[in-house]
């Protein structure tokens, strides 16, 4: 390993010539970045190794975190600041006049997820490694991410995301590990002579399963865990007449993310994905354990495996057939170890995202599991009813029921750790959406607020900040999160305040340059910047926000002495493929916009941005430029939110309701440093029982129907049919997440947002009070509360 400058010149000298043969000076973009990157990851190999080792050695428990996403990101600069060489390469990239900025920038972000769920995974690794804790991940290798987003004519369409076009020079591809993973086919049994069951499955199409490794380096410490990426391959004995079929079914198992599943095909294959990491994921672990361990008898007290989500609930199934049929297993006994193993995150109270899959699609596709699953529900059933008599609530909490497979039910039948996200999710779990189950299992039941890994979101990518920060509390906060507290006492400083805003601005300025550059579109950096970037989900209410803006707008044109300080409304958000509504949305975001900013009347108070194809790249220079966090879900529907804290770290003010982790940060930083408004869940269950009528809102808010008659009447696109599927939704379809009944609300808190801000020493305190609360929204917090409530790890230690 290199350990200074001159080492590291001649080391990226030499691999430059090795690799492609030709000199430094002679070298592309592409061919630079992909020898620094294999530099840094095997630099990082060395760690890797001896925490492979220390864990065998020491028989370290292990948490191996399933999940379908992993949004990691870009990794050079990260692993360069983890590692403690940022500066070295940095300054012996420059003596062979190699920009590194330029080679961050040759950088895809993987595409390895689509949203919050992926990047709380990855912050996960970040942090389970910089606290030293032994540990991975398992996902997909997905070849083309969840897609590219292009905006045509206002539209999004969707094209392939090419993140491997120059390859991973962080991963390492590993054969020798690779294994099987059955579908289709029919299951054979008999009774051998010893008594045990024989299970053949018999007609099965067989794909092979290889892993990519990439190492998962922990800030300030030798810890390096892995995050393994399985690869669809065709298996060696292949029937040659169905050759060209099969290569198609093994090759779309890794293409997207989240392929559509509005087709009976789709459906089929998000199965196959589910189980194809599932499976391969558990072979490999169960491997690795029999090379340290004699048997699997104490396989639960060494590894645990946390579900994040329902995609990885069949690790259940898959792990009840690997022990009952490859290591026989009794039921009870195999039973034991798997329910002493699995844990389950919940992060959704929406039903339609609680998966549930038709009976007969299991029964095809994965005979074997689905025999399993019929046995574990019979088993549950029966004794729901030997215990309570009650023959309802055994079918309330039945794992199959209605011709379905309820994934949710099953991964709580089994984990012996069920636990929500935030503190308002938890209850809402405990109270409503498993209420049954609470009463069951109320032991299993736990909360862990989510958190964000503020090294990327605030030292990495802020380093304005970071300096104010280290000038002002010292660098401490970057491995103990928690000493951010420390500048409550600095935040009534006016001299720190006005170095704040010169931060801020300086942030600002980097993102519109952004903006100027990919849209050409020009911003105030004088004007509010008022950002909402998330998913597209009607349930997120991104159109509550374009009504508050349709809303400004006429104001601005009718009323001419209406004035309010400039601000410029940031949209980013990908719509799902074949969600109509969501794409209509941002169709009509982008009509806004065309309007909005090419009217001199009004682009003086205000312009609407939507920064397409929204990502982690983009992500971290635009919510470290905010000055309004938008965070404006219906009560109760937003499990707990991550962006809302990389805003919050950053300096920004949540706007926001009284929904997921919002709540929490209300808690922390009070209704002065803060704008909560709305209903609240209580609120909403009330007007539900009610009866909630869209229309009276319509009818008694003259606001509300000149905006919503403005959808249907040209304002906003030629054709007036366009924006109808819009005006249906919350008129004829009686407004599901009350973005009516929020509006009033909503007005007025944007009002309140724009007062504090006027009050300029008053905001800029807010904003210090806002970072020095982050703290505990840091995954370092998170993980901890993991390890010392579900995983029991222990630190690993180096010799």
């Amino acid at each position: 390993m290199f350990t200074n400058k001159e080492e590291f010149i001649t080391d990226y000298t030499q691999r430059m010539v090795e690799t492609y043969g030709r000199s430094v000076e002679a070298s592309h973009a592409t061919e630079r970045f992909l020898v620094l990157g294999e530099m840094i990851r095997d630099y990082a190999s060395v760690n890797w190794k001896h925490t492979k080792e220390m864990v065998a050695k020491h028989q370290n428990r292990q948490m191996f975190y399933f999940s379908m996403e992993f949004l990691i990101g870009r990794l050079l600069t990260n692993n360069l600041m983890n590692l403690g060489i940022y500066d070295i390469v940095k300054e012996g990239l420059q003596d062979m006049n190699i920009d590194l900025n330029e080679l961050e920038e040759m950088e895809s972000d993987a595409g390895l997820g689509n949203g919050g769920l992926g990047r709380l995974a990855a912050c996960f690794l970040d942090s389970l490694s910089s606290l030293g804790l032994p540990g991975g991940g398992n996902c997909i290798r997905y070849q083309y991410g969840l897609f590219k987003q292009k905006i045509v004519n206002g539209r999004q369409v969707e094209v392939p995301d090419l993140w491997l076009k120059y390859g991973n020079p962080w991963e390492i591809r590993k054969p020798k590990h690779a294994v099987d993973v059955k579908f289709w086919g029919r299951i054979e049994m008999s009774r051998r002579a010893d008594g045990h069951m024989q299970v053949r499955h018999v007609d099965a199409e067989t794909v092979r399963a290889v892993p990519y490794d990439m190492p998962i380096v922990g800030h300030g410490t030798k810890v390096t865990n892995s995050l393994r990426l399985w690869s669809a391959e065709a298996a060696e004995d292949i029937d040659e007449k169905d050759f060209k079929q099969y290569i198609q079914e093994v090759n779309e198992i890794c293409q997207n993310v989240y392929p559509d599943d509005s087709t009976e095909h789709g459906k089929f294959l998000r199965l196959k994905q589910e189980y194809f990491f599932v499976s391969a994921g558990i072979q490999a672990i169960i491997k690795s354990h029999l090379r340290v361990y004699p048997s699997l008898d104490n396989f639960h007290e060494k590894v645990c495996i946390q579900m994040n989500d329902t995609h990885p609930i069949l690790v259940i199934p898959e792990m009840m057939r690997i022990l009952l049929d490859e290591y026989d297993y009794s039921w009870e006994d195999a039973w034991y170890i798997v329910t002493h193993t699995v844990a389950y995150t919940n992060h959704t109270v929406m039903q339609e995202a609680l998966e549930r899959w038709p009976i007969a699609n299991v029964q095809k596709l994965l005979p074997r599991i689905y025999m399993l699953i019929e046995e574990i529900n019979a088993r549950f059933v029966r004794e729901v009813n030997e215990k309570y008599h009650d023959s309802n609530l055994a079918n309330r909490v039945a794992i199959l029921r209605e011709g379905q497979v309820h994934m949710a039910n099953l991964g709580i039948v089994a984990a012996y750790s069920v636990n929500g996200v935030a503190a308002l999710h938890t209850e809402i779990l405990k109270n409503d959406v498993m209420k049954d189950f609470y009463q069951i299992f109320p032991e299993k039941f736990n909360n862990k607020t989510n958190g964000v890994t503020h090294r990327r979101w605030l030292v990495y990518s802020n380093p304005q900040l970071r300096e104010l920060l280290n000038e002002t509390i010292g660098d401490s906060y970057i491995n103990h999160p928690e000493d951010l507290e420390r500048l409550i006492a600095h935040v009534d400083d006016r001299e720190l305040q006005e170095k704040f805003f010169q931060v801020k601005k300086q942030r600002k300025e980097i993102l519109a340059a952004y903006i100027k550059k990919t849209l050409d579109i020009d911003v105030d950096t004088n004007s509010i910047f008022d950002v909402q970037a998330k998913r597209l989900h009607a349930y997120k209410r991104q159109l509550l926000n374009v009504m508050h803006i349709i809303y400004l707008y006429q104001q601005i044109k009718s009323n001419p002495d209406f004035t309010m300080h400039p601000r410029t409304f940031f949209f980013a958000a990908k719509a799902a493929p074949a969600y109509v509504f969501a794409k209509s949305v941002i169709q009509l975001i982008h009509a806004v916009a065309a309007k909005v900013n090419n009217d001199p009347q009004v682009n003086r108070f205000m312009k609407v941005v939507f920064i397409p194809n929204y990502s982690v790249s983009v992500a971290e220079i635009l919510m470290n430029a905010a000055d309004v966090s938008e965070q404006i879900s219906t009560a109760g529907k937003e499990a707990s939110g991550t962006g809302n804290m990389k805003f919050m770290l950053n300096g920004a003010i949540t706007l926001g309701t009284y929904d997921g982790a919002n709540v929490e940060i209300h808690g922390l930083v009070g209704e002065e440093n803060d704008v909560i408004f709305g209903l609240r869940v209580e609120d909403i269950q009330a007007l539900r029982k009610e009866g909630y009528n869209a229309w009276t809102y319509y009818t008694c808010d003259c606001r509300i129907q000149d905006v919503l008659n403005s959808l249907i009447d040209g304002t906003w696109h030629e054709d007036p049919l366009t924006f109808k599927i819009i005006y249906d939704e919350l008129l004829y379809r009686n407004d599901e997440y009350m973005l009516l009944a929020d509006f009033d609300a909503y007005v007025t808190a944007q009002q309140r947002i724009e007062a504090k801000y006027r009050n300029r020493e008053e905001w800029l305190r807010s904003c210090l009070y806002n970072i020095g609360k982050a703290g505990f929204f840091s995954t370092d917090r998170t993980i901890q509360n993991y390890c010392d409530d579900i995983w029991h790890l222990e630190p690993i230690e180096f010799e």
